[in-house]
């Protein structure tokens, strides 16, 4: 096997139908209303019903899409347990709807703790911290007034209402699934303990959006933890799964095809923000503020569409340069963080 990232599957399948991928484990695709404009969900087959991974958001399509699956390809058993990657709501967004029609939800601890909290998080405006936090991170005044006016996206938008009660997924836990035992891995830096899980009877890993293929997950900081470092979570995350990553492993992620070759992959997401970071120090020899960091983190145009990831992306590698000694912040007079290199 050579180390080359490969993808034996050359097209997704279309909504409302399945891929097996191999026996027992059948690739759903779900619509998202964004630019990536998909989720990949598994189901994995236990007999007398499945197990889910991963939802999509909570929406009309998508569950008329689930129905479709349901009643077709999935050979019309139900749902009987939903197991849940990480908290947004492409992933997450229709746990409850099926625990609604009986299945058990499994899930990290952080998972489910930020997804019950956000669901009963309802907004008519951006509360004040957040605010603060996107001046300091020197939104674009006119960007940080439109917001500010209007009604945030909220969790519940597309999240359904998730019941108490749930079973606990932790770092070296195993379950099983589809005829098979698998090993559960948490990963850091994009979700707070993302669950991904690797089979022990063969080379199949439900990677999520830990392991992408082509694309990089957003490791981003919010007003709930402004000095957050999720870069360094992700760092860590990938360098830990490089300890047991296989050329033949075939990874099963979150969005895009499912691929070979994952630890090419995870040194090409080391390499990508190592990169990034050194392009950032090298912009910082004068004062910037968060959003004049787009340009060397990103070398694209950031439109107002993709304005708020890239600003959150950009305050991640910040704080993780700050927490390494290679650069300094001071409050400038509008109250906007400015980052220097030291």
């Amino acid at each position: 096997m050579t180390s080359g990232i490969r993808y034996p599957f050359e097209m997704p399948p279309d909504e409302g139908t399945a891929v097996e991928i191999a026996p027992g484990v059948f690739w759903a695709r779900m619509p998202l209303p964004m630019a990536l404009d998909h989720v990949n969900v598994y189901a994995l087959d236990d007999g007398e019903g499945w197990t889910v991974f991963d939802t999509g958001f909570d929406t009309k399509r998508t569950r008329g899409a689930w129905v479709k699956l349901l009643a077709g390809p999935l050979s019309g058993k139900p749902v009987t347990r939903v197991i849940v990657s990480h908290h947004h709501p492409d992933h997450i967004g229709l746990a409850g709807w099926f625990q609604a029609r009986g299945a058990k939800l499994a899930t990290s601890r952080t998972a489910w703790l930020f997804a019950r909290m956000l669901t009963l998080d309802n907004q008519d405006r951006p509360p004040p911290e957040t605010l603060e936090f996107w001046r300091s991170a020197g939104m674009d005044p006119d960007i940080l007034a439109k917001r500010a006016a209007e009604r945030p996206f909220n969790f519940a938008d597309v999240v359904a209402p998730m019941p108490l009660g749930f079973d606990r997924l932790s770092e070296g836990d195993t379950l099983r699934a589809a005829g098979r035992d698998w090993d559960v891995r948490l990963g850091q830096g994009h979700a707070p303990d993302q669950v991904t899980l690797w089979s022990r009877d063969c080379n199949l890993v439900l990677g999520a959006d830990q392991l992408l293929p082509s694309i990089s997950p957003n490791l981003g900081v919010y007003a709930t933890e402004p000095n957050a470092d999720p870069v360094a979570e992700w760092l860590e995350s990938c360098a830990r799964f490089q300890t047991v990553a296989r050329n033949d492993h075939l990874v099963l992620p979150g969005h895009k095809l499912p691929f070979t070759g994952l630890p090419m992959r995870l040194r090409q997401k080391i390499d990508n923000h190592q990169g990034a970071l050194a392009r950032l120090m090298e912009h910082l020899t004068e004062p910037r503020i968060a959003s004049a960091c787009f340009a060397p983190l990103f070398k694209r145009q950031i439109t107002e569409g993709t304005y708020g990831l890239a600003l959150v992306e950009a305050v991640a590698h910040l704080n993780h340069l700050e927490r390494l000694g290679r650069v300094r912040r001071s409050k400038s007079e509008c109250g906007a963080w400015l980052w220097q290199k030291v």
